[in-house]
């Protein structure tokens, strides 16, 4: 029994679960690596963001003759004249858009109280109570807003801030590059050669499927946010270019996430125009219908494999677990987890393959 396979693999099973719980019951010595890896994990994800996305120009580069040193600065070079184009002709613009709309807001507030108190002061049908809360919630409509759009913009501007602003991001990005083809090469050379092959697959497979996942997500991304802006602009709709970028951002979320990202755009065209958000959602649903009928399958390609049930089963779960940051990260690892057993599972049956051939 104990050559089975599926025995060994229950052992490891056991021994996993065992792992985890001596790691839960002595946390108090695992608590300053944990402090340490948090401190590191904003850098070391940004950095390698950054590098798949960096890494492509830097080969187009090395292919015009360049060396990789040099085509390594003139990728930051880029980097830094995108900030500044951002900074110095995007920003204005967003700053301006993004202040009127708060400076509106008390007259969108007083536009719904009127149409509340005025539905309230000709019905007979909705109980006191029900107009008890009602009152209580549109008279602190405009609290309850400014803090949403506060957090929300808040934590867009403080994370790309922070993305952009810690030191150590560059230095992470710039090791990356020089050195990133060295990692499998250091990590198989204590292997044997099968298994040294093996784990080169894998590794091959898991920065293939990254590759395809973030560039995928950043061009469909940057994709929709472009569709929304001109939607946004041939409708008339205010506030286009802030509420676009705004859809944009949140279609890095997988599936939901463009859905989400237009609702603030159907708000501030309600009260623009109350036909303005079945236009908004004309807008949403015909650049849905490009970028997963004609950017998606081409951008990313079939190398996810991904169920959309699936995606909006994941993304909801690790958004009541851990928020936004979950619903981020929750397809990429969840990509990485099943390449790697979906290459365990292929090592498996050749091997077994083999067993077989080797007794007849």
């Amino acid at each position: 029994m104990i050559n089975k396979r599926w025995f060994q693999a229950l052992i490891v099973l056991i021994l996993g679960f065992l792992l985890l719980l001596l790691v839960s019951a002595a946390d108090f010595i695992f608590e300053p690596i944990f402090t340490y890896v948090g401190a590191v994990a904003l850098p070391v994800i940004g950095a390698g963001l950054l590098f798949y996305i960096t890494r492509p120009v830097m080969h187009l580069l090395e292919k015009m003759k360049l060396n990789r040193i040099v085509a390594i600065l003139l990728v930051f070079v880029l980097l830094l004249l995108l900030l500044y184009i951002v900074a110095r002709y995007l920003m204005p613009i967003l700053q301006t858009q993004f202040n009127n709309l708060v400076n509106n807001i008390p007259a969108m507030v007083a536009a719904v109280q009127d149409l509340v108190n005025y539905v309230q002061a000709n019905q007979n049908v909705i109980p006191p109570g029900i107009n008890d809360t009602i009152d209580n919630v549109t008279s602190n409509l405009q609290t309850y807003i400014e803090s949403a759009m506060s957090f929300i913009f808040g934590f867009i501007s403080e994370f790309i801030g922070i993305l952009f602003a810690v030191v150590l991001i560059p230095f992470f990005l710039f090791f990356m590059l020089k050195d990133g083809e060295k990692f499998v090469p250091f990590i198989t050379q204590f292997l044997k050669k099968k298994k040294a092959a093996n784990l080169r697959a894998l590794l091959h497979k898991i920065d293939e499927t990254l590759t395809s996942y973030i560039m995928g997500q950043l061009v469909v991304a940057f994709c929709i946010g472009v569709m929304l802006y001109i939607g946004y602009v041939l409708i008339g709709l205010k506030y286009a270019l802030t509420l676009a970028l705004f859809g944009m951002i949140l279609s890095v979320i997988p599936f939901l996430g463009a859905y989400i990202g237009v609702v603030p755009g159907m708000l501030v065209g309600l009260f623009q125009d109350p036909l303005m958000p079945i236009w908004v959602a004309l807008v949403m649903l015909v650049a849905q219908q490009i970028e997963s009928n004609l950017i998606s399958p081409n951008v990313i390609g079939k190398v996810l494999h991904l169920h959309p049930l699936t995606v909006i089963t994941l993304v909801l779960a690790a958004g009541s677990i851990a928020g936004l940051l979950g619903m981020l990260f929750v397809i990429p690892v969840y990509t990485v987890a099943k390449t790697i057993i979906s290459h365990f599972y292929e090592t498996y049956q050749d091997e077994h393959e083999d067993e077989d051939a080797a007794l007849l």
